[in-house]
């Protein structure tokens, strides 16, 4: 049998974490409201008092403003060149193909390729054999039927003289006559055989027919030449003086054509493709005698000398052409002049050192200058560096001239380090850059 022997259970109480006391739960917010409170004090203090850097212009009510330090130039008056920019292709004056005028083998070039070449200088032989010998049948026939006008010559007075004396018929005279005629027409024929031949034996000469330069030869020595070949023997173009054709639109025709007809010198500068090297400087010589329908314009024609042959035949140029220049105008420098909502302004220094908007016309560019048309007069002073920090109204101060030198040297020099850094090159400022543009 089975024995249970019943022991009385202990009962535990169960293990609980005591809650919080409601003073520690009180005093942990009472600390962090502290600390926001800190926080929120201490980014309003230095919001309030703390110093601003130099030259920050402060919007809120009560803020003080230090004086901007701007780059300042006065109005004055020069000259404004009038250029128009256009595309232009470099034109030989003179291109002359050289081909053959008669049948035969070729025989000697007399010309290196490149060469440059004057007028009837010897350029290539053909073969004068064949032309020597008709030349040689040509004179014999013509010494024969010469001799043959002699003899009936010399019987026609003969005969006139026996006519005379009614020994001979009449007939027989006319009859000798006409001999005599058809005698002298052959002889002319014969002639002009003879001088056909000449002409042929010369051709077998070939010369140049100006002086310029000589390209690639196009044929070589012991070909067989032909007067229907499509292919010359070289070809020939003149390289001094050289011409340059470009084309303006015509709205810019009445101011161009008047000062041409009158003689005026108007200078044509020709610049590499990249429109920065300066190659040629020549002037206009002549214009078209109508207007391109298709493009709306005139096709002109410069001259250069072109000593050093730095303009190419079918070289493509950027032509400047200087059309006047106009004396004595108000202008303004161009950082000066800005766009934006009064339209075309610039900020004018009063003399409180303070600066006010000022808008103005402007009309051309040229050389770092703009031509002022309206709202600016000599004397007056404008801000040239440091207008993205100004205001209407905002208080100014202009560097003693040495330190405005200095930093305006600085710059540049960093500037033209920077360009010959990018470029891997020396940096240098190609001439005749500045150029007459309308301001859009």
């Amino acid at each position: 049998m089975d024995e249970r022997v019943d022991r009385p259970e202990i009962e535990h109480p169960p293990l609980t974490r005591a809650p919080p006391t409601q003073r520690s739960r009180l005093r942990r917010v009472v600390w962090l409201g502290l600390v926001v409170a800190l926080a929120l004090a201490g980014a309003w203090f230095y919001a309030h008092h703390a110093p601003r850097p130099a030259g920050h212009a402060g919007h809120g009510h009560g803020a003080f403003t230090a004086p901007q330090p701007v780059g300042a130039a006065t109005i004055g008056t020069g000259n404004i060149r009038i250029i128009l920019n256009e595309l232009g292709t470099v034109t030989s004056l003179d291109t002359v193909t050289v081909y053959t005028q008669i049948n035969g083998q070729l025989m000697d070039v007399g010309f290196k390729e490149g060469q440059v070449v004057k007028k009837g200088q010897f350029l290539a032989q053909i073969d004068p054999r064949p032309y020597q010998a008709a030349l040689d049948q040509a004179e014999g026939t013509l010494a024969h039927d010469q001799g043959l006008l002699e003899q009936a010559k010399a019987d026609l007075k003969r005969y006139q003289t026996l006519g005379r004396q009614d020994s001979i018929a009449q007939q027989q005279v006319q009859d000798q006559k006409y001999l005599v005629d058809q005698y002298t027409g052959t002889v002319a024929a014969d002639q002009g055989a003879v001088e056909n031949d000449k002409l042929n034996l010369a051709y077998c000469h070939i010369v140049s027919p100006i002086t310029g330069q000589v390209g690639l030869r196009l044929i070589d020595p012991g070909n067989y030449v032909q007067t229907s070949s499509s292919t010359g023997i070289a070809v020939v173009a003149q390289m001094q003086p050289i011409s340059v054709l470009f084309s303006v639109p015509q709205q810019e025709v009445p101011d161009i054509i008047p000062r041409l007809r009158s003689g005026a010198l108007m200078p044509v500068y020709a610049y590499d493709q990249s429109n920065t090297k300066l190659l040629a400087t020549g002037k206009l010589a002549t214009v078209d005698n109508q207007i391109n329908t298709t493009t709306g314009t005139l096709q002109m024609r410069a001259l250069f000398d072109n000593p050093d042959e730095r303009l190419y035949p079918n070289e493509f140029v950027n032509a400047r052409l200087l059309v006047n220049t106009l004396q004595n105008v108000v202008r303004v420098p161009v950082p000066a002049v800005l766009i934006g909502a009064p339209g075309t302004y610039v900020y004018v220094i009063n003399a409180n050192n303070t600066v006010s908007v000022r808008p103005i016309k402007v009309g051309l560019t040229d050389d770092g200058y703009e031509q002022v048309l309206s709202g600016l007069k000599p004397g007056e002073r404008v801000v040239t560096d440091g207008t993205d920090r100004l205001s209407d109204g905002a208080k100014v101060t202009i560097p003693a001239p040495a330190a405005t030198q200095a930093a305006a040297a600085g710059s540049e020099a960093g500037s033209k380090a920077g360009s010959a850094t990018q470029a891997g090159q020396p940096a240098h400022a190609a001439p005749g850059q500045g150029q007459s543009q309308h301001r859009p």
